[in-house]
């Protein structure tokens, strides 16, 4: 595919693909946006005329022309709907989290090695800025050595929303599932893969019967890092803390890109979305022998940079921005989650090893 037009299909054009994917597929000048599943509605035409309307997975996948289908439909239909994409020869970019259980995710990875197809798992929030802010002072080392780190996603949503397959009692359901890859991915992006993890995992609303709550405690030899997310939440905190002997660096939840693809505004490679309105961030430490505690403002996110990524991976230019690995070792942390609940104890964790 080196230096040619990546056609790509989505599964389905619900919130995800009217604002995650079909608009910056078809703004990325490498892509063509060729095929998109509606199972009943007409919507996607409206916005993109040209791509080719599909009623189903299956017909899309037997569509010769895709290089490249995202697959973004629920979590229980991932497993299937992977293996689908990449017996019809496609590469494949599949959302989080990868599918519902690591054995599934394991066999999907099997399989495209098996098929030479490329699998990359759609992690858009590390290109948020807010998280972007925070790696900055990790790496640059500005805490010293770290102690304590806490990354919180919450919400205010206080009543159910009705959807069966993120609040009810199907595989995969629940803000487990759901918001710990972000949060998982994040912390293990900047601080590794944990030896171990203890987890609080419970259902806060009584109209819904998936988890909406999680903590979870990830166990280092010299740092603790905690990851948490709530519905019910309508004032916000800090979304990261981080703790170092040298100083401490509080970020809000400030990314805009959202908001404002939700408002309509169109994506680009180049900077689209509004800064924040002022300062994010909070850095006080030692710098150089110097005392500093300033207000910070993180830098502009930009979720064009993860098909730029995909893109520049499929032609060679660079390396798979989120490999299958990833997302094996998002499905252990969650399982690991889960055990622990289940059983009240602290679970040790094995990394997947992988060639990627």
């Amino acid at each position: 595919m080196n230096g040619s037009i990546i056609r790509a299909g989505i599964c389905s054009y619900g919130m995800s693909g009217k604002l995650f994917h079909a608009p910056f597929l078809h703004a990325h000048p490498g892509f063509e946006l060729s095929a998109i599943v509606e199972r009943h509605n007409h919507d996607s035409k409206e916005r993109y005329p040209g791509a080719k309307l599909y009623r189903s997975v299956e017909e899309l996948c037997s569509d010769p022309e895709p290089d490249l289908i995202v697959v973004n439909t629920p979590t229980h239909l991932h497993y299937e709907q992977a293996r689908l994409v990449l017996q019809s020869g496609k590469h494949l970019v599949i959302e989080k989290p990868f599918t519902v259980t690591a054995r599934e995710a394991e066999e999907i990875t099997r399989l495209a090695e098996e098929k030479n197809r490329f699998v990359s798992i759609y992690q858009n929030r590390r290109y948020d800025g807010d998280y972007r802010a925070v790696r900055e002072v990790v790496q640059r080392g500005w805490l010293g050595e770290l102690r304590e780190a806490e990354f919180r996603y919450d919400r205010f949503r206080p009543a159910a929303g009705g959807k069966q397959h993120k609040e009810g009692d199907m595989p995969g359901a629940g803000i487990l599932f759901d918001l710990s890859p972000h949060l998982a991915d994040q912390a293990i992006r900047l601080f590794g893969f944990p030896k171990a993890v203890f987890a609080d995992c419970w259902r806060m609303r009584p109209d819904v019967i998936a988890n909406d709550y999680f903590e979870i405690l990830f166990y280092y030899d010299t740092l603790r890092v905690r990851l948490k997310a709530t519905c019910i939440a309508r004032e916000g905190t800090w979304a990261y803390t981080l703790h170092g002997m040298k100083g401490s660096f509080l970020q809000r939840r400030s990314d805009m890109q959202e908001q404002q693809l939700l408002a309509g505004v169109k994506p680009s490679l180049e900077n689209w979305c509004a800064a924040p309105a002022g300062p994010d961030g909070l850095l006080h430490t030692e710098i150089n022998g110097e005392l500093v505690r300033e207000e910070t403002t993180s830098s502009l996110g930009n979720y064009m940079g993860y098909y730029d990524d995909v893109y520049k991976a499929l032609t060679g230019a660079g390396p798979n921005p989120v490999p299958a690995a990833d997302g094996i070792r998002n499905m252990k942390i969650i399982e690991a989650a889960l055990v622990s609940v289940r059983e009240g104890r602290v679970v040790e964790v094995e990394d997947f090893k992988s060639q990627n």
